[in-house]
C-alpha cells in the first residue's frame, strides 16, 4: 500500500534534481558562453573594478596627475605662484625671525597651505609645482627604464647562450652597484658632459642627466623579470610553430613574445614609477638634483630638514602628499597584477 507513493516521491524527486541539474548547466554553459564572448581586457576590467581598494587607489593616481598637469590652471584660480616671495611683500606673514606668523606654518585664507620661512613663498604651489616636476621627471625615466629592460631580457631569454650570459652578468653587475652612491657621484660628472662647471645650469639639463643616469640604473629588475618569462614562453607550441613557419626571428619576439609578456611589464611598470620618484627626490634632497628656484618634492623636503624643529607644518603637507601617492600606486600596482592574474596572489 504504501510502495506506490514512495515510488511517485522518489520520481519527483528524480524530476526535481532533474530540471535543477539542467538549470545548473544552462546558466553554467551562460556565463562562459559570456565570458568565451569577452576579450582578456574586458575581464581584467571586470576584476579590476570589484576590487574597491584598487579602485580608490587609481582615483588618487588620477587625481595627482591631473592637479600636477592642471598645476598652472591652478595657479591661476588661486592668484598664486612658486616663484614670488609673498614675505618680502607683506610683511605681516613673516616675524623678525623668519619664521610665519599667525597660526602654525602661516595657514590662512590667503595661503592655504602656509608660507615658506624666510623667502615667504606660497607652500601650496610649491607643493603642486614640485608634484609635477618630480612626475614630468619620473615618468620619462620610468619609460626608458622600462624599454630598455624589456629589449635585454627579451634577447637574453630568447637567444640564450653566450648572449644570456653576458646579459645576465652585465645585469649582476649593475644591481651589485651601490646605486645611492653611484648617483651621487656621477651627477655631477654627466652635469659636466652638457655644461661647464662655471656655468649656470639649466633645468633640461639637470633633466637630462637624472634622466640618463635613473634610466642607466633602473631597468635590471625589468629585464630579469621579461627573461624568466621568456625562457618559459620559448617552449611553447605556437613559439615553436612560428619557427617552422619560417618567421624571422624579430617577427617571434614582435608578434608572438611581447604580446604574451605584457601582464608582467605592465605590473612591473607600475612599480617601477614610484621609485623612480623616490630617486628624483633623493638627488634633489642631497643638492644634486633640481636646485632653486625649480620647485621639486625633494627640494622641499631638503629645506623641512633645515627648519622643521621651528616650523614642523613645513614638512606636513610634501610629507603627507609623497605617502599617499607611493602608497596608492603600490596598491594600484597589486591590483592591476590581481585583475591580469587571478592566481598571482594565491
Amino acid at each position: 500500500m504504501t510502495s506506490p507513493p514512495q515510488a511517485a516521491t522518489a520520481g519527483n524527486d528524480t524530476t526535481t534534481a532533474g530540471e535543477s541539474a539542467s538549470l545548473t548547466e544552462e546558466k553554467t554553459d551562460t556565463t562562459q558562453g559570456t565570458t568565451a564572448g569577452r576579450s582578456p581586457g574586458q575581464l581584467m576590467w571586470m576584476r579590476f573594478k570589484r576590487d574597491r581598494t584598487g579602485v580608490i587607489a587609481g582615483c588618487v593616481v588620477i587625481f595627482f596627475f591631473a592637479i600636477a598637469a592642471l598645476a598652472p590652471v591652478v595657479g591661476w584660480i588661486y592668484g598664486k605662484d612658486p616663484y614670488t616671495f609673498y614675505g618680502l611683500e607683506d610683511m605681516s606673514l613673516l616675524d623678525p625671525f623668519g619664521y610665519p606668523t599667525g597660526s602654525p606654518g602661516g595657514v590662512s585664507g590667503d595661503h592655504w597651505f602656509g608660507v615658506e620661512p624666510d623667502l615667504g613663498r606660497d607652500v601650496m604651489m610649491q607643493l603642486l609645482y614640485g608634484m609635477r616636476t618630480s612626475l614630468y621627471t619620473a615618468v620619462p625615466v620610468t619609460i626608458v627604464s622600462v624599454i630598455l629592460g624589456v629589449l635585454l631580457g627579451l634577447v637574453g631569454g630568447f637567444f640564450g647562450g653566450k648572449t644570456d650570459y653576458w646579459i645576465g652578468r652585465v645585469t649582476d653587475f649593475f644591481m651589485a652597484l651601490p646605486s645611492q652612491l653611484f648617483l651621487i657621484s656621477t651627477m655631477p660628472v654627466v652635469v659636466a658632459l652638457f655644461v661647464a662647471p662655471d656655468k649656470e645650469t639649466p633645468v633640461y639639463v639637470r633633466f637630462l642627466a637624472m634622466l640618463i643616469i635613473l634610466s642607466f640604473l633602473g631597468w635590471m629588475g625589468m629585464a630579469r623579470l621579461v627573461r624568466s618569462a621568456t625562457l618559459s614562453l620559448r617552449e611553447r607550441e605556437f613559439v615553436e610553430a612560428a619557427k617552422v613557419s619560417g618567421a624571422s626571428r624579430w617577427r617571434i619576439l614582435r608578434k608572438e613574445l611581447l604580446p604574451n609578456l605584457y601582464t608582467p611589464i605592465l605590473v612591473q611598470g607600475t612599480l617601477m614609477l614610484p621609485m623612480a620618484i623616490l630617486s628624483v627626490a633623493f638627488l634633489s634632497y642631497v643638492g644634486i638634483g633640481y636646485t632653486e628656484p625649480t620647485p621639486d618634492w625633494g627640494r622641499m623636503f631638503q629645506r623641512a630638514g633645515e627648519i622643521y624643529q621651528d616650523n614642523p607644518v613645513y614638512m606636513l603637507f610634501p610629507g603627507i602628499a609623497m605617502v599617499i601617492f607611493i602608497v596608492s600606486f603600490n596598491l594600484l600596482g597589486d591590483s592591476v597584477r590581481d585583475a591580469i592574474d587571478p592566481k598571482a596572489g594565491r
